[in-house]
């Protein structure tokens, strides 16, 4: 069993920034992938950032230029450093992660978190 649990989300001004992590944990070989995605009230799931093993890294057009993400492996954890926030910003921010597991290492298994509310606000 993994898990993924999201962290860093809260109350911020419009042009602050955040910083959410997200850990995975359990029986597991390897993350081939870590994703945050975002989810406004009435609205559709949204791509955010995508880091890929192997260095390759991908932005949704919203984001890029203002959000940066980065993985520690030894922690297994991913981070989205968001900056000039936008009130459009505003979302449930979720981790996403194919994993390798131990039980079955023929087969990469997709994650999901939770979720950390980020509210961009005056």
């Amino acid at each position: 069993q993994v898990q993924l649990v999201e962290s860093g989300g809260g109350l911020v001004q419009p042009g602050g920034s955040l910083r959410l992590s997200c850990a995975a944990s359990g029986s597991f070989f390897s993350i081939n992938a870590m994703r945050w995605y975002r989810q406004a009230p009435g609205k559709e799931r949204e791509f955010v950032a995508e880091a890929i093993s192997g260095g390759d890294i991908n932005y949704g057009d919203s984001v890029k230029g203002r959000f940066t993400i980065s993985r520690d492996n030894a922690k297994n954890t991913v981070y989205l450093q968001m900056n000039s926030l936008k009130p459009e910003d505003t979302a449930n921010y979720y981790c996403n992660a194919n994993l390798v597991l131990l039980s079955n290492m023929g087969v990469v298994r997709n994650y999901w978190g939770k979720g950390t509310l980020v509210t961009v606000s005056s």
